[in-house]
């Protein structure tokens, strides 16, 4: 099994707890959500609605969907509810010298 690539993408500097960024690592776009379980990284579309994620609440480890309100597990990915059944792809973050790196 071979090792994940990691890509830098923002500062952790930031992204402050709380908030959340949307970047874009090899042509997904991926949203840092910066919570107080530490950084996470998921897919930025609704599995319900496939509509960005990119404004929507960050509380007690998951993302609500600004669309219809579906919410999301920010460790796992999965869904917590209608309207959305399908879980979101996670993608392993970590910090190295003051860097988040994304393995996606």
């Amino acid at each position: 099994m071979s090792e994940p690539v990691f890509t830098a993408v923002a500062p952790l500097a930031d992204l402050p707890r709380g908030t959340v960024r949307e970047v874009g690592v090899s042509g997904r776009s991926i949203l840092l959500c910066h919570d107080e379980d530490g950084i996470h990284a998921v897919e930025n579309r609704c599995s319900h609605a496939d509509m960005p994620l990119a404004c929507g609440r960050i509380r007690n480890g998951w993302i609500m969907c600004p669309t219809h309100g579906a919410r999301f597990d920010l460790a796992t990915g999965e869904a917590l509810g209608p309207p959305a059944s399908m879980a979101i792809a996670t993608f392993a973050v970590r910090v190295v010298d003051g860097m988040i790196e994304i393995a996606a």
